[in-house]
């Protein structure tokens, strides 16, 4: 006869067998075959095949990728990459995204890259892989000039604004002896796009925006009155534009890289910078 201490210790094992059992079952069952993995982990022969591709990017970010007036999206970034995938037979299909939200969007599969002033910085090391460098850019700091501001401390107890997910937002708070520390509450206000930026910035509901220098000159030349404005750079380190790509897709990234590197050696590559920008990254060191 069996004591009822023996029969609880029995049935105790029965029931963790049988819920490992379960477990292991569920496992097995959710995990999706090598093949799977594979197709979700290199994407090149797919979008060979398909001849398209689908690039995320913010469309208000003058002068990489923006709508111009008859809202066709064009830009730096837009050029160099249709040159790029032209020449291995790829048709772009470009992608408006919320850009707070673009490592999401690339690694959930919804685009296949990021190519708009992407910035290179260890911490979207930790999410994406990176093309070779491209372009060059440094931080400015675009004021008006009648804020009285021609200096980086003079930005003591003013509101500065950034983008939000911006490599000018990551820099602002990794590098805070720069710019942060004078600003009031020594936190900037984030705008999901630069255009919503500057239109606060000319309402002095702003006194400072912290963007890329390409962008900042772009967009003041736009302008009925240039001049009423002022760029200072300087202190942020010079940054590095690359594409982003899934980690997984390295074909995807060693052809880019193949066509970037032709590209530079031609002559494109600097034709390109002195159309959009007016001046080379060349000598940004």
């Amino acid at each position: 006869m069996i004591s009822k201490k023996k029969k609880i210790t029995v049935n105790t094992i029965v029931a963790l067998v049988f819920f490992a059992l379960i477990a292991w079952a569920v496992v097995i069952l959710l995990k999706p075959s090598n093949g799977n993995v594979q197709a979700k982990e290199d994407q090149w022969s797919e979008i060979k095949e398909k001849k398209s591709i689908t690039i995320g990017l913010d469309d208000t970010f003058v002068p990489m990728g923006f709508r111009n007036s008859a809202g066709k999206i064009v830009g730096f970034d837009v050029d160099l990459a249709e040159k790029v995938f032209s020449n291995l037979g790829i048709k772009v299909n470009w992608q408006p995204i919320d850009w707070s939200m673009k490592e999401t969007e690339l690694n959930t599969g919804n685009i296949d890259a990021l190519w708009n002033g992407y910035t290179k910085t260890p911490e979207r090391a930790k999410q994406v892989a990176f093309s070779t460098t491209y372009h060059r850019s440094q931080l400015a700091l675009v004021v008006k000039k009648s804020s009285g501001v021609k200096h980086f401390s003079d930005m003591q107890g003013k509101v500065l604004g950034v983008q939000t997910g911006s490599s000018g937002e990551t820099a602002l708070n990794s590098q805070p002896s720069v710019l942060k520390k004078y600003i009031a509450g020594q936190k900037a206000v984030g705008y999901d796009t630069f255009d919503k930026a500057f239109t606060d910035l000319n309402a002095n509901r702003l006194t400072g925006l912290l963007v890329d220098e390409d962008y900042a000159r772009y967009y003041i030349k736009q302008q009925a009155n240039p001049n009423d404005y002022g760029i200072m750079t300087g202190g942020f380190a010079v940054s590095d534009d690359v594409v982003a790509f899934r980690k997984g897709d390295n074909g995807l990234r060693r052809a880019v890289d193949r066509e970037l590197a032709k590209l530079e050696k031609s002559g494109y590559v600097h034709e390109l910078e002195l159309r959009w920008f007016g001046q080379s990254s060349q000598n940004l060191t």
